[in-house]
């Protein structure tokens, strides 16, 4: 199997680096990972990162590859599959606001059309992937496609319409646990902690804490909360002051935000 990157910004070099990384179909060479992206300079730099082979044009990129991830950005589709035949070609998206209609409409019947959305994650082999139900991928495709991206993230199968609430958790979510990291960090430099090793401290509970949950579906985190909150202690002192910035309705909004 071929797979080419038609784009290859942030989050297609994040796929391909986790792919490089953790998969061992391209660790074999069973699977090929080809890049086209019309900034050539960029692009041989973060195809070299990610050992995948930097194609001269994009017609080269579907010539060569029988997997075909879109990876620009939405205004950028049309321009980028004008003119390139996808006849018999899987094509896996990732261009968020371009469902699976609007993407037969441009790319043609010929072309068998998935959509997903991946998170950077999975450039160290710990991403989440949604995959929409709506497809038509042949059944051999669609599983190989499901054991390759299983090989760097958790796959979630959603109908298109509940993938933009999905992807406001798995796809922005990131960003705002990255925040998370750093105002933790903050605040343990200011008690006296060095910078590093706060936010070291604060990103390994994050990761403890999310495998708590994912350990144990019947879990419900307000009692994985309260198991550390003992009566009058430090912990629910912290959880009240939390409550009182309102936590809860920050991250509530900011989700919102995106679907807005």
């Amino acid at each position: 199997m071929n797979l080419g990157y038609l784009g290859f910004g942030q989050m297609g070099s994040a796929i391909a680096r986790g792919l490089a990384d953790h998969c061992p179909e391209v660790q074999s060479g069973a699977v090929r990972q080809y890049a086209w992206a019309p900034h050539a300079d960029k692009l041989r730099e973060r195809a070299a990162a990610c050992s995948v082979h930097a194609c001269e044009s994009a017609d080269e990129l579907v010539n060569a590859c029988d997997t075909i991830v879109l990876a620009c950005k939405p205004y950028q589709v049309e321009d980028a599959v004008r003119g390139l035949d996808f006849s018999g070609k899987a094509v896996v998206s990732i261009v968020n606001t371009w469902g699976f209609a609007d993407l037969k409409r441009v790319l043609g019947d010929g072309a068998r059309v998935q959509c997903i959305m991946p998170n950077t994650p999975m450039k160290v082999g710990k991403g989440t992937v949604l995959l929409a139900e709506e497809n038509d991928l042949t059944s051999a495709e669609r599983e190989h496609i499901r054991a390759l991206l299983g090989s760097v993230a958790a796959i979630v199968e959603l109908p298109e319409a509940k993938i933009p609430a999905a992807s406001a958790i798995c796809g922005c979510g990131p960003a705002f646990l990255y925040m998370v990291i750093e105002a933790l960090g903050d605040a343990g430099v200011k008690n006296g902690l060095s910078r590093r090793a706060a936010y070291e401290l604060a990103a390994s509970t994050l990761v403890g804490a999310g495998e708590m949950v994912l350990r144990d579906p019947s879990a419900h985190p307000g009692a994985l909360k309260d198991a550390v909150c003992s009566p009058g202690g430090t912990t629910i002192r912290g959880v009240a002051a939390l409550e009182e910035a309102g936590m809860r309705s920050a991250f509530i909004k900011a989700v919102d935000a995106t679907l807005s």
